[in-house]
């Protein structure tokens, strides 16, 4: 069955024409997730989403515009650009690392705590904040920061150990 065959299907809700359509392309969607997120699980999200969208839109795909691999390969990219763009927004604020970061109850101490860790962060090289707020912040392990990163394991663990190392000696220093 044709790739056009299987988008009018699922135009029409025919969840056997989706399944095909997954299987047939989930390994290009996946593979071009992955080399534009660089994680992984994120991939798979990305993945998922880009064929939730494609089920949804089906009755707007335009055989005469494109291929429906290059439609689905379009939605998946734009997918990871999106993810991307947002996990880049969430990543470049060291306030709000910061105030996860603070274990106090006290509002003043909290926000006073919260103003040294992000003139701490803003502090440290770029590449040593990002792998800090990336682990800390947002669970990374090295291997996915070094994925996402694209640079060797053994750079990601010694951003995130010398960045860790050097914001606890400024937050020592401006403390005591």
């Amino acid at each position: 069955m044709s790739d056009e065959a299987l988008l009018a299907g699922m135009a029409a809700g025919d969840a056997d024409a989706m399944a095909a359509f997954v299987r047939r392309h989930q390994g290009r969607v996946y593979g071009l997730a992955l080399s534009v997120v660089g994680v992984p699980a994120i991939a798979e999200e990305v993945a998922q989403e880009a064929f939730v969208r494609a089920w949804r839109h089906a009755g707007n795909y335009d055989a005469r515009r494109a291929q429906a691999s290059t439609w689905l390969l379009t939605i998946t990219r734009n997918v990871a650009i999106d993810v991307l763009r947002v996990r880049r927004e969430l990543a470049v604020e060291p306030s709000v690392v910061a105030e996860m970061l603070i274990s106090t109850t006290n509002d003043s101490d909290r926000v006073a705590d919260s103003e040294r860790i992000t003139t701490a962060l803003r502090a440290l090289p770029r590449e040593q904040a990002t792998a800090v707020l990336l682990s800390v912040h947002f669970g990374y392990t090295a291997r996915e920061i070094s994925e996402q990163q694209q640079i060797p394991l053994g750079t990601a663990k010694t951003r995130i150990r010398t960045g860790l190392s050097r914001l606890r000696a400024m937050l020592e220093v401006s403390h005591g």
